[in-house]
């Protein structure tokens, strides 16, 4: 299996693939963003090295809160970069912000890593 099989890079989702997505992964950090928000661009190299890293354990996806406002909606965000923690399709966590690299991947160990 490749590295791209086991997606190492953010999975791209929209309102209509979203609930799919978080049913079929176990594991899911989904982040909301927009191409406007400084925020958003400086966690961004931080959150493809993390997809990288956890190729194969935990998929990364990403949903542009512009042009995909239900799921937003529905989840409350208010806020981006906002990352949503999934654990077999139920949202067990919410992050909100930039945290450093270390920070982002000790709550990843803690909330979907740890058993």
């Amino acid at each position: 299996m490749s590295k791209t099989d086991k997606n190492s890079k953010p999975v791209v989702l929209t309102d209509s693939d979203f609930d799919d997505f978080v049913k079929k992964h176990p594991l899911v950090v989904v982040d909301f963003w927009a191409p406007w928000c400084p925020p958003c661009k400086m966690v961004e190299p931080a959150v493809n090295e993390l997809a990288s890293e956890y190729a194969g354990k935990v998929i990364f996806g990403k949903v542009n809160v512009d042009e995909n406002r239900q799921v937003p909606l529905r989840y409350g965000i208010m806020a981006i970069p906002t990352f949503l923690f999934f654990k077999n399709g139920e949202l067990v966590d919410t992050m909100v912000g930039v945290l450093p690299k270390l920070q982002f991947k000790q709550m990843i160990e803690r909330k979907l890593l740890e058993t």
